[in-house]
């Protein structure tokens, strides 16, 4: 008698219950790699797209452009804006619409130079501050 038949007999009333031993299979699949047939929620890195970050330079004119700027925003991009050749006006209603645009996608806006900023949605970390590298130079 084998070891799983006396176990068996200790646990169990023979005339009470039939023990029945069951072999399932998994159908070979011809294509799939033998990981797969084990872990069928196993992805490969293959399916995933890399996802890579993007960084946008915009020289606005005028408060028309920030229309684009905020679609580059929106598509997870981070945007660096000169407004040197922007109106003093025109560069304030820009900062003021794209600081409301970043705070509605949870972004932030900082600050790089005299008329430079860059905007980075919440999937792009920023840190650091250029400004004061700058500050400490001209000293």
């Amino acid at each position: 008698m084998s070891i799983k038949n006396k176990f068996k007999s200790l646990f169990t009333f023979e005339d009470e219950y039939e023990y029945i031993e069951e072999e399932t299979e998994v159908p070979e699949q011809p294509d799939s790699p033998p990981a797969s047939r084990r872990a069928q929620n196993v992805v490969h890195l293959e399916s995933i797209q890399s996802s890579t970050s993007k960084v946008v330079l915009c020289e606005p004119e005028s408060y028309d452009d920030c229309q684009e700027i905020a679609d580059h925003l929106k598509n997870r991009r981070a945007v660096v804006i000169n407004l040197q050749r922007t109106n003093h006006q025109q560069a304030k209603r820009i900062v003021d619409f794209l600081s409301g645009t970043v705070y509605a996608i949870g972004g932030i806006i900082q600050k790089l130079g005299q008329q430079t900023f860059i905007c980075a949605p919440d999937n792009i970390d920023v840190s650091g501050s250029i400004t004061d590298l700058v500050d400490e130079d001209l000293l």
